[in-house]
């Protein structure tokens, strides 16, 4: 496969459905892997989204937002079922539901992909929902496992969302155990390990896999941790005027996958630096917008200028 992508993001995309007050509700793009995915591109990397969506104008929408930043559009799938739709209620954070049924993105076909699309990875990335809607999970963890055999790094952000029961907990675990980087909120924390003490859900979810980065966020002006290995490294985010905090998250991941991509020898601090800006880019915008890469670039400075 000519050009093959060095970076893969395989889940969801579906669209939000904002509530706006009152009986007002606004269409938008999204879904935390395919954000990952977008970010990754706007960051200049050859990244691919492998997932399924509809043939309607959601899916059309979808289609043009990942041609517009770039992504490698060759393992994207389009099938003749209704979109996958995230009910989404204001508030910090923003209350989910979703509404798919046999939806497209359960249909996702690993053996459709084309010959030779992953000879040149290096980086792939799993999370999000599609890790809890079956029968899409258990193909991706599949594909997780058989692309970490044959040498890509894994990443996993669960973004913990409430349809994630006990049912979860298994492909938590295995997603865990391949992952070469976990990244996880302190919500997230909170959902996955009800009732348990946050440091100790941190410690059960990092023994899954010890010598994995596991890049820890706490919402608003908390502490960010990265950890790797016995090593520690903490910051603030930078301060923004903050716009929409909507794929903060996922422009973290994006931001730290880039700079572990092309930056392998920065100190861990600096990883750090590079996650913290690209989500606090992403908040300067509405939407789950990409982070602008000039407007990481100046806030991953400005830490790293602080830090010294």
């Amino acid at each position: 496969m000519h050009d093959a992508p060095l970076m893969l993001c395989a889940g969801e995309a579906l669209t939000d459905l904002i509530h706006q007050g009152e009986e007002h509700w606004v269409s938008r793009v999204g879904g935390s892997v395919w954000n990952v995915a977008r970010a990754l591109a706007a960051l200049g990397e050859r990244t691919a989204f492998a997932g399924a969506i509809s043939q309607d104008r959601f899916g059309d929408a979808l289609w043009a937002a990942s041609e517009a930043v770039g992504l490698d559009l060759r393992l994207l799938q389009r099938v003749d079922r209704s979109p996958l739709l995230a009910v989404v209620e204001q508030g910090e954070p923003p209350r989910y539901f979703f509404i798919g049924v046999d939806s497209a993105d359960l249909h996702f076909d690993p053996a459709a992909l084309p010959e030779g699309w992953s000879s040149a990875l290096r980086w792939a990335h799993f999370g999000g929902i599609s890790l809890a809607r079956e029968p899409l999970a258990s193909k991706l963890v599949a594909l997780a496992g058989q692309l970490k055999a044959q040498g890509v790094s894994i990443s996993y952000d669960p973004n913990f969302r409430n349809l994630m029961g006990e049912s979860y907990a298994p492909v938590l675990q295995r997603m865990a155990a391949l992952a070469d980087v976990i990244k996880v909120s302190d919500d997230d924390l909170r959902g996955l390990f009800p009732g348990v003490p946050l440091e100790e859900a941190l410690q059960r979810l990092r023994a899954a896999s010890p010598n994995a980065y596991c890049l820890l966020t706490r919402g608003g002006h908390g502490v960010s941790s990265l950890f790797h290995g016995t090593q520690q490294a903490d910051a603030k985010a930078p301060r923004v005027t903050v716009v929409d905090t909507v794929g903060a998250g996922d422009a973290a991941v994006a931001g730290l996958l880039h700079s572990l991509a092309r930056h392998p020898q920065r100190p861990l601090q600096s990883h750090l630096h590079a996650a913290l800006a690209a989500g606090s880019a992403a908040c300067m915008q509405a939407g789950a917008t990409p982070p602008p890469q000039a407007a990481m670039n100046e806030l991953f400075e400005q830490l790293q200028g602080d830090a010294s």
